[in-house]
């Protein structure tokens, strides 16, 4: 596993390669795991950013608090015989001007763009460096951000990169909560409360309306929802959901049909 902290040296030692590209802010878990596995069905050359992109957050206690271990990702990176892992400062990301313009639809200002204002702005803005600074045949995304797996596509074709968005469904836990590297901010109780929040939409979601379904959350213990909603995107449904236990804020998505 090499890792590399510069741009340019890894620009040199990718250079002509196919290249399976997976980034992430850290806090790996096993839905960073199983794109990693996904990504070598691709390419041998896999390549793993970790960085935490001050630009997508809302707060700065937010993205002080964000989780990070770099030692324990590297293990995790190392154990999954990952070849290139890069680890770019602020300034290595942010110190040129881009080629591609940002692209963000009318669907960035609805979930989470409507309560995260300039979070998606943030998002593709960095993901556009990225796709620039590497290059990549393939990028790897999880369903769990739905809504930014979209954006992110939108924003590749409409800029006519030559990258091929590859989306992969999102990994659970045992309780059914969707692996986040937030989860970690949870208590065993909390965390509990969350399996059952997700068990409570699966059984309701197909014959009670959404109202229902937040009072019935709301019965549960949770108090602030910014958003539960269904949603059309082409050929399929799915119900959307951002809400808090305390102070953690998770995301879901479930498909309808």
């Amino acid at each position: 596993m090499i890792i590399i902290k510069d741009k340019y040296t890894l620009k040199n030692l990718i250079k002509n390669s196919i290249v399976s590209f997976v980034p992430t802010m850290g806090g790996l878990h096993k839905g960073h795991e199983y794109l990693i596995r996904q990504a070598k069905q691709k390419s041998k050359n896999i390549l793993v950013s970790i960085y935490v992109n001050p630009k997508q957050f809302n707060s700065k206690s937010d993205f002080n608090k964000y989780p990070r271990n770099l030692k324990k990702d590297l293990k995790i990176l190392k154990r999954n015989k990952v070849k290139y892992v890069f680890l770019p400062t602020y300034n290595q990301i942010f110190n040129f001007r881009t080629i591609k313009p940002i692209y963000l639809s009318k669907f960035a200002k609805k979930l989470c763009g409507k309560y995260r204002p300039g979070h998606f702005r943030g998002v593709i803005n960095v993901v556009n460096r990225f796709l620039e600074i590497v290059s990549p045949k393939y990028i790897f995304l999880g369903e769990k951000d739905y809504q930014q797996l979209i954006l992110i596509k939108e924003h590749i074709k409409k800029n006519n990169i030559k990258t091929k968005v590859i989306p992969c469904k999102t990994i659970r836990e045992v309780n059914g909560l969707a692996y986040s590297s937030r989860n970690k901010s949870l208590s065993k109780s909390q965390f509990n409360l969350a399996g059952i929040v997700f068990k409570t939409i699966k059984k309701m979601m197909g014959k009670n309306s959404l109202k229902e379904i937040k009072f019935q959350l709301n019965k549960l213990g949770i108090k602030k929802i910014d958003y539960i909603e269904k949603i059309k995107i082409k050929n399929e449904t799915r119900l959307f959901i951002a809400y808090y236990i305390r102070q953690t804020r998770l995301i879901d998505n479930i498909k309808l049909n």
